[in-house]
């Protein structure tokens, strides 16, 4: 600015035809405004003079001339850059020196963009999806699986286990049975409906019965004892002519002894040892 009629407010000599500079309503020369107010320059260390463009970032000022990538030399004005312990660089710089890797696609992500961390890695924004619908993960509860990612409904839809009988997803835990995944919850008798879990059963048709229920409804019953015969008792039975023995209940109906593994005789309903069938 120029003024005929003011004096500078520190040296007092006349302002008339010169230049000036205007500080809280106060005029001052040039060269006073200078040696008071003017900002030094972080590179040159130089005052930015009132007649110099002065480029501030965080309480630290440049010359437009100064104010430039600490590592390649061009100059940052009107340009985006980053700031590493105080130091200026262009964003190719930073992103070389200091900038994460996407996991996903291992480009650079570049500062300013949002990154995702996740497990100790870093993803875009864009990169960190669901393997199957693609659709951004964000802050959503994910599965990981084979490290790749997975929305809930998604990773229940490609491979949780559905419960056998209610059909919906098993969370955790379960019972299997013949192949075929169950709730602890849904594994009760076929036919009484008793929990399960824990108890001993049989399976029939892909379907659990308690031992009363199955001996009940299926067990072929012992000719000798006419209780039944489940897997769950002796490990031995014998079959003959359509009837079925105990191994223990399999013995001659005169003398008692024992016909398993021995020959015997058939005299009506009843079995007999070779002895007593013979006399």
């Amino acid at each position: 600015m120029t003024s005929s009629h003011t004096d500078c407010h520190y040296c007092l000599q006349s302002l008339r035809g010169r230049k000036y500079a205007l500080r809280d309503e106060n005029a001052y020369c040039v060269a006073c405004y200078d040696s008071l107010y003017a900002n030094p320059c972080e590179e040159c260390k130089q005052p930015i003079e009132c007649n110099s463009k002065d480029l501030a970032y965080k309480g630290r000022h440049w010359h437009e001339r100064c104010f430039k990538c600490a590592k390649c030399n061009r100059s940052l004005v009107e340009k985006p850059f980053a700031a590493k312990d105080e130091v200026l660089l262009c964003t190719e710089c930073y992103s070389d020196e200091y900038s994460s890797k996407c996991f996903h696609c291992q480009k650079t992500i570049m500062p300013g963009s949002r990154k995702m961390e996740f497990k100790g890695s870093s993803w875009h924004e864009s990169c960190f999806v669901c393997q199957y619908c693609q659709q951004p993960l964000g802050t959503k509860p994910l599965i990981t699986k084979d490290n790749e990612n997975y929305c809930v409904p998604c990773f229940e839809k490609q491979f949780a286990h559905h419960c056998y009988s209610c059909k919906k997803v098993i969370t955790s835990g379960g019972v299997t049975c013949n192949d075929q995944p169950w709730h602890k919850e849904c594994f009760v008798c076929a036919g009484c409906k008793t929990q399960l879990y824990g108890q001993r059963f049989i399976s029939k048709d892909e379907y659990p019965y308690c031992v009363d229920c199955f001996s009940k409804w299926y067990a072929k019953k012992c000719a000798a004892c006419k209780k039944p015969i489940t897997a769950l008792g002796s490990a031995k039975y014998i079959s003959f002519e359509e009837r079925q023995w105990h191994g223990e209940c399999f013995n001659c109906a005169k003398c008692s002894v024992s016909l398993v593994s021995r020959e015997f005789l058939t005299r009506q309903d009843d079995i007999l040892c070779h002895e007593c069938g013979s006399a």
